[in-house]
């Protein structure tokens, strides 16, 4: 692909964004506008003023998320790394085939991700009560979110590794290589491309995860919304936390993006 059609395709896919963002904002700030008789003309002090209410709220709620997302992704990762790593070893066409052990960690992987998460923190408590102490509060939520995310890492980890050319791993045997020699130079470094991008997509899982533990105490912005713009009916606020994940989200998918092309 030539510059100038990098280019282009990078202003089209930032307008696409642009466009996303201005309708996401449109719509809450017209239901807002509607709801509290907000005229055309007063929009723009109400917003600052809306802006200048809730903003240390915001803030706060906003790192709870990010600490909550952060740990929770590392963890799932590394969970989920070492889940694929054995599932890729033993699976039907792997390294050293082992019916049993791939059965029962394909049972456990699809068994889990078959669970709403809502269902599943609420299930875990007294789990996440005997581990950490406390079974609600921003700390308290990682310990569900890891359980949730690491066997959807594990999947997709799985998967990048699959599409790693066999005639490189059998090159490589034929070399004599040994198991871990196989995985960690010759695997690892062909799929971390994938694997990065996809970490991306395990992070912005969390996020609507960590969204939805905020209906059950865990902290966030999830929780500020449900809590002021729910319960209380200040749409203003969950105008304010749409827009904070909505770029949140759009950060992390970038950061993906960069990091898959300068690793290919």
């Amino acid at each position: 692909m030539s510059s100038n059609a990098k280019k282009f395709s990078s202003l089209s896919n930032r307008s696409k964004v642009a466009g996303i963002l201005l309708l996401i904002a449109g719509l809450c700030l017209g239901t807002y506008m509607f709801r509290n008789g907000i005229a055309p003309s007063e929009l723009l002090p109400a917003t600052v003023e809306s802006f200048v209410r809730i903003r240390m709220d915001l803030m706060q709620a906003l790192m709870e998320t990010l600490y909550m997302v952060g740990v929770s992704t590392l963890l799932s990762f590394i969970f989920g790394f070492l889940m694929a790593t054995v599932m890729i070893t033993t699976g039907p066409t792997g390294l050293r085939p082992n019916p049993v052990v791939y059965s029962v960690l394909d049972i456990i992987v699809d068994l889990v991700r078959s669970l709403p998460f809502i269902i599943l923190i609420i299930a875990i408590m007294p789990f996440t009560r005997m581990v950490l102490g406390v079974a609600i509060g921003t700390t308290a939520t990682i310990l569900p979110l890891t359980v949730a995310a690491a066997p959807f890492a594990a999947r997709i980890i799985e998967a990048n590794f699959l599409e790693v050319d066999r005639g490189v791993v059998e090159a490589a045997r034929s070399f004599g290589a040994s198991t871990p020699q196989i995985i960690f130079r010759v695997m690892l470094p062909e799929a971390l491309p994938s694997i990065v991008l996809n970490v991306a997509v395990l992070a912005i899982a969390l996020i609507g995860y960590s969204a939805m533990a905020g209906t059950v105490g865990g902290g966030g912005l999830g929780d500020l919304a449900y809590r002021l713009g729910y319960l209380r009916f200040q749409e203003d606020v969950t105008f304010w936390c749409i827009l904070v994940l909505v770029l949140l989200v759009r950060c992390i998918q970038s950061a993906g993006n960069f990091f898959y092309h300068r690793l290919r």
